[in-house]
C-alpha cells in the first residue's frame, strides 16, 4: 500500500517546470514583480522591433534622396517635391536653405558670417535628427540596469515568504520550501530574460544611431562645401 502511495505520488509529481503554474502560486509581491517584469520585457521588444524597421526605412529613404540630391539640377523644386517625407538629409538641406535665405538676403554679405551661420544651422539639424532616433533607447538603457535588481528583489521577497512558512508550519523539508524558493527564483529569470535583450539592444542600437549621425554630419559637410562655394563666385 506505501509502495502504491509512493508511485502515486512519483508519478503526480511535476516532471519540468511550468511557468504559468510558478507565476499563479507565488505570493503577490512576487506576482506583481513579475508582471512589471513581463510588461517591461513586451515594451522592449516593442522597442526594439520597431526602431529595427524605422531605421531600415529611414535608411533607404535618405539613400534615395541623397543619391538623386547631387543630381538635381534645381534644389528648390527637389525640394519641395520631398515636402513632408520623413528624410533626415532632406531636413537638414531645408535648415540650411533657410539660412541660406535668410545671410543673403541683405545688400552686403558677410561670407564668413554665412559660413558659421551654414554650419551652426547644420549641425543643429543634424543633432536633432540623432535626439528623434534615440528618443526611446533610454528605456531600453533603463530596464537593462534596473530589471535584474527588481527580479532579484522578487526573489528575496519569494525566500523570506518561503522562510516565513517554514516556521509556520514547523517543518524544513525540503517539500515545503522547493516549490517557494522556485516561484521566488522565477522572478530573478524573468528580470534577466528582460535584462539581457535591452542591454544588447541598447549597445547595438546606439552604435548605429552614432554611425547614422556621423553620415548627415558628411552629408552636412558636403553640401555646406557647395553653398560655400557659391559665397566666392
Amino acid at each position: 500500500m506505501t509502495f502504491d502511495l509512493l508511485a502515486a505520488g512519483a508519478a503526480a509529481a511535476p516532471t519540468r517546470l511550468n511557468p504559468v503554474a510558478l507565476f499563479l502560486h507565488a505570493d503577490i509581491v512576487v506576482q506583481i514583480v513579475m508582471g512589471a517584469l513581463v510588461l517591461a520585457s513586451v515594451w522592449v521588444w516593442t522597442i526594439i522591433i520597431g526602431f529595427s524597421l524605422r531605421m531600415i526605412g529611414v535608411t533607404r529613404r535618405c539613400d534615395a534622396y541623397e543619391e538623386e540630391f547631387w543630381d538635381a539640377r534645381d534644389i528648390d523644386a527637389f525640394q519641395k517635391a520631398n515636402k513632408g517625407k520623413d528624410i533626415p538629409s532632406a531636413r537638414i538641406v531645408t535648415a540650411a536653405l533657410g539660412e541660406w535665405r535668410r545671410s543673403t538676403a541683405g545688400q552686403t554679405i558677410d561670407r564668413e558670417g554665412t559660413r558659421q551661420r551654414l554650419t551652426i544651422a547644420m549641425e543643429d539639424a543634424v543633432v536633432v535628427e540623432s535626439e528623434k532616433l534615440s528618443n526611446r533607447l533610454n528605456f531600453l538603457a533603463t530596464v537593462g540596469s534596473v530589471a535584474p535588481f527588481v527580479g532579484l528583489f522578487g526573489t528575496v521577497w519569494g525566500i523570506m515568504d518561503s522562510f516565513f512558512n517554514i516556521g509556520a508550519q514547523q517543518n524544513s523539508s525540503l517539500a515545503v520550501v522547493a516549490p517557494g524558493i522556485s516561484e521566488a527564483l522565477f522572478a530573478t529569470a524573468i528580470g534577466l530574460f528582460a535584462a539581457i535583450p535591452s542591454v544588447i539592444a541598447y549597445n547595438r542600437f546606439s552604435h548605429r544611431v552614432n554611425r547614422f549621425e556621423g553620415r548627415l554630419f558628411r552629408f552636412a559637410d558636403r553640401f555646406h562645401a557647395t553653398l560655400s562655394r557659391e559665397l566666392e563666385q
